[in-house]
């Protein structure tokens, strides 16, 4: 392997971090003992500027590139966002119906309230499935055509993963600005 960068991160396949690297998990490091990799870092990831700093943290974290694309909001080193959970609105949920078909079912023992395989749903006994009128004359149960949805309840948000080891280079080649 090539001489790293001071403060490249690299991707590893093993779980732990080579000698002269450390992993990136947010851990703070004495600006006296690292005081080029502070120069790089700065603040950025944590830490107090005076004693000690923060090496980034990739810990339930995914890298996203400083900058803006178009579209999308700026990001800056360093910035953490996103959420892992997230809870819709009904204005942030495709529009959608929720369709019944109903169907006599001749075989009447077929015929139960809470309909099993093979089984229609029960037609009331005192109105007839079709009508002539424009207007309804009867009403089904809330949980056969209700609304689908909203308890407010936050469901998962998070992207497929592949856990991977990032590390940092503690020590390495000062990177030069062009």
């Amino acid at each position: 392997m090539t001489t790293p960068f001071l403060g490249e991160i690299q991707l590893f396949g093993f779980n732990f971090a080579p000698f002269r690297w450390a992993q990136c998990s947010g851990q703070l490091m004495p600006i006296s003992q690292n005081t080029a990799l502070f120069s790089l870092l700065g603040t950025n990831f944590g830490g107090n500027g005076q004693s000690n700093f923060a090496l980034p943290n990739f810990q339930g974290n995914v890298p996203c590139s400083q900058g803006q694309a178009p579209g999308l909001s700026p990001r800056d080193v360093g910035e953490i966002f996103g959420t892992t959970t997230v809870s819709l609105n009904s204005q942030e949920m495709a529009a959608h119906n929720h369709n019944m078909h109903i169907f006599g079912q001749p075989d009447a023992t077929k015929r139960h309230g809470i309909p099993l395989s093979g089984d229609a749903v029960l037609i009331p006994g005192h109105d007839g499935p079709f009508t002539t009128s424009a207007t309804s004359n009867t009403t089904f149960p809330a949980a056969m055509t209700g609304p689908g949805g909203g308890s407010g309840l936050p469901h998962e948000n998070q992207q497929p993963y592949l856990a991977v080891n990032f590390c940092i280079a503690l020590a390495g080649i000062f990177p030069a600005r062009s």
